[in-house]
């Protein structure tokens, strides 16, 4: 495709809010959250229905560079460069393209939500369903109890009857996880007005020096992972290669 068709077929496509994916060699000066210029190489570009643009290059999977929601996109043919303008004050996009690889576009429809599964809520219902996957005699009080600094994820009580606050994490539990624990710890002693309150963190994986950090405090950690609702397939399925 030359320049010339490469912009007839760009600007009918953005004057009907079309869905945009441009393969081109190009170079971009970009100016707003910060000064940039990527030198001439190929690059994906991605123009959405909503005026968003996305660079990306043939590697990786974030772009290196974007234009949010109601950028205004306009062409130039000069000297045998196109170039692409985009504005949304206060940020500019120039991107001047020497080669185009494909074009293509066209009217897309999506009004469905992503269903999300194993969040740290759903942590914290499997907990309160399977308390003993905490600790055996672990009876669950509440859910997102509320302090100064936050929600608690499960609050409850030990098998000897002692509050139990649990910080559920998705991922491996850090440093950072740890001292939210601390300080949630802190403030039911203060907020129930006892000296005595367990903490423990419920994640699948925790770092050595977190583990270190969370016994120093008094602290424990459970193992729990994460519910997997939407998986396609556990790790002890059987595939192909197994039979």
């Amino acid at each position: 495709m030359d320049l010339a068709e490469c912009k007839q077929e760009l600007e009918g496509a953005i004057a009907r809010n079309e869905s945009i994916v441009l393969a081109a060699q190009c170079e971009i000066w970009y100016s707003g959250r910060a000064e940039s210029y990527l030198p001439e190489g190929d690059r994906i570009l991605i123009i959405k229905e909503d005026k968003t643009l996305l660079v990306h290059q043939p590697t990786g999977n974030n772009p290196v560079n974007y234009m949010k929601p109601g950028t205004a996109h306009s062409l130039s043919l000069d000297n045998g460069m196109l170039s692409l303008n985009s504005q949304n004050l206060p940020e500019y996009m120039d991107i001047r393209i020497t080669k185009v690889h494909f074009l293509s576009s066209s009217q897309l429809t999506d009004n469905k939500s992503i269903e999300i599964a194993g969040t740290e809520k759903d942590m914290a219902d499997t907990i309160c369903s399977n308390p003993e996957l905490i600790e055996p005699g672990f009876k669950p009080l509440s859910q997102e109890e509320h302090t100064k600094y936050g929600f608690i994820d499960v609050f409850g009580y030990d098998k000897d009857n002692i509050l139990t606050v649990v910080e559920c994490k998705r991922y491996r539990g850090d440093l950072q996880a740890v001292t939210q624990l601390r300080r949630y710890v802190e403030k039911i002693k203060e907020a129930k007005g006892v000296s005595q309150v367990r903490g423990i963190l419920a994640c699948p994986k925790i770092s050595p020096n977190a583990l270190s950090m969370l016994q120093d405090w008094g602290f424990s950690f459970a193992a729990v992972e994460p519910p997997k609702y939407l998986r396609r397939y556990g790790k002890d399925q059987k595939t192909l290669d197994s039979f």
